[in-house]
């Protein structure tokens, strides 16, 4: 496993683990790869810190298999969390805010929304929350 740091179009960086190098090409060329915090799929490398190793007295406490375990098992939850739930894409916000005025059933949907989107239906109370791992839309399944 290898975990780079990533950066989207919109200037936000997050973690992501890939089996190699060659798994997140694959990804990106794919355009697998989402923002988690404004779902933007325009997607490269951030700088990144060098790795360095542990003195020998030291001992790391999580093993690479456990955070492996643990983000696929968020995963999986996610997945089935949204078993029920309808992708609407960039439509998100605008559906989100129909339901919570009244204008269109309540149901549950998932799909994309800008930082600012997302902010103004929190502040508005709209109920929302961000997805834990990044979802590939239906559109680039295929």
């Amino acid at each position: 496993m290898i975990v780079f740091d990533l950066r989207c179009s919109g200037d936000h960086v997050f973690e992501a683990w890939f089996a190699s190098t060659s798994a997140y090409d694959d990804q990106r060329a794919a355009g697998q790869l989402v923002c988690p915090m404004c779902g933007d799929t325009t997607i490269g490398k951030a700088l990144m810190a060098p790795s360095i190793a542990a003195e020998g007295n030291r001992r790391r406490d999580v093993a690479p298999e456990a955070i492996k375990a643990a983000l696929q098992s968020i995963a999986a939850e996610q997945a089935k969390a949204l078993a029920g739930s309808s992708w609407v894409g960039t439509d998100f916000a605008s559906r989100a805010r129909a339901m919570h005025d009244g204008a269109e059933t309540v149901r549950p949907i998932h799909g994309q929304a800008s930082l600012a989107e997302a902010k103004a239906l929190v502040d508005d109370g709209v109920p929302v929350a961000p997805l834990l791992c990044p979802v590939v839309p239906p559109e680039k399944t295929n």
